[in-house]
């Protein structure tokens, strides 16, 4: 399969989010911008010839926080129905994926140790780099606690207007919430 694959740099203003991105992206632009900042723009933004973003949108928004005038743009040769589904793909292959937990807390120990990256500015909570620090979970077969404890309350609905009511209510003040169907 050949394809050609050309990134170039684009002003920010040309490019456009798409209306019905169903990717909430807010909690990560920081985490993002942070990584640009690091290590500059290492991925580019994947848009449609009319400048709408297919793929990056997490990208866009770090770079308007950080006020950049231009951002490497790749343009998809892509139907409007491959667009579509590329969207979703992208985003669905990054849910699929799991961390070897004995070579993370390894990469992860090794910055500790050298001090020259701060992991907390890229997501890591400091409960989860102590845990690596202390050898907490190396023990561990499945290294879960790794990850800080997550806790969930369920709340049973009479209809899927009512459960929409409590949810927006819910995330009105802050919760994580998402519909399920028992």
């Amino acid at each position: 399969m050949s394809q050609s694959y050309k990134v170039e740099w684009c002003d920010l203003s040309k490019i456009r989010p798409y209306e019905n991105n169903p990717r909430r992206n807010e909690k990560a632009i920081d985490v993002v911008a942070n990584s640009i900042k690091e290590f500059g723009f290492r991925q580019p933004i994947v848009v449609d010839h009319d400048y709408v973003i297919i793929a990056g949108h997490t990208r866009y928004f770090a770079a308007k926080n950080l006020g950049l005038k231009r951002v490497p743009v790749h343009i998809a040769d892509l139907t409007e129905e491959q667009a579509r589904a590329y969207r979703l793909v992208d985003n669905k292959c990054a849910e699929l994926s799991d961390w070897h937990y004995e070579r993370l807390d390894a990469e992860i120990k090794s910055l500790l140790d050298n001090q020259q990256i701060d992991l907390s500015a890229f997501g890591f909570t400091d409960i989860e780099l102590d845990r690596v620090l202390l050898g907490a979970h190396e023990s561990s077969e499945t290294n879960q606690d790794l990850l800080p404890a997550r806790y969930a309350v369920v709340i049973e609905c009479e209809s899927e207007s009512e459960q929409k009511e409590i949810i927006t209510r819910m995330q009105a003040e802050g919760y994580e919430c998402r519909a399920l169907i028992l």
